[in-house]
């Protein structure tokens, strides 16, 4: 009988010895605090001297019409952010930038920087316009300022122009 007894226990005690030993309980898994979004790129620090400046994004493009002839400035398939026309009937030039607020437009060239009145034009798309002589110096300046002039107004952003041919196209067009 101690014999069967002591098989008895050989035989659990072998199988206990199949049985795998328990499994350490896997350490929970790491919680990494989500990474801060980057911050916002900050905008590229406008120079002191407007001449510094970059472009404001567009070209120009000149054009003749019934009423005379025009340079538009703008970005392409959008509608111009600055023009210059030349009106024949008229005897005028208009500088017109989009947008509907009255306050004059400052215009900075290499040689001047004048602050001239502007009307609403009525028309849609929204734009300002000023009415200029074609003798006026400021034509001159703008179409022959050192590479660039800028058109400012209050609540917009500056308009940084290429000094382009085709202002000069307009003016002479209309001193004809």
């Amino acid at each position: 009988m101690v014999l069967a007894r002591l098989a008895g226990l050989a035989t659990l005690a072998s199988i206990a010895g199949c049985v795998p030993p328990p499994r350490a309980e896997a350490p929970p898994p790491r919680t990494e605090a989500a990474p801060a979004p980057a911050p916002a790129p900050r905008p590229v620090p406008i120079a002191a001297d407007w001449r510094d400046w970059p472009y404001s994004p567009g070209t120009w493009v000149y054009r003749r019409d019934a009423r005379g002839s025009i340079a538009l400035f703008g970005p392409a398939n959008a509608d111009a952010a600055l023009t210059v026309r030349c009106d024949t009937g008229a005897r005028q030039i208009y500088l017109s930038r989009a947008g509907s607020t009255a306050t004059p437009l400052t215009i900075r060239t290499s040689s001047v920087t004048r602050a001239v009145s502007v009307q609403p034009t009525g028309s849609t798309p929204a734009y300002v316009a000023a009415a200029l002589m074609p003798n006026d110096s400021l034509l001159e300046a703008m179409g022959f300022s050192r590479g660039r002039f800028v058109v400012q107004q209050a609540g917009q952003p500056p308009l940084v122009v290429p000094a382009w041919a085709e202002i000069e196209r307009v003016t002479e067009d209309c001193r004809g």
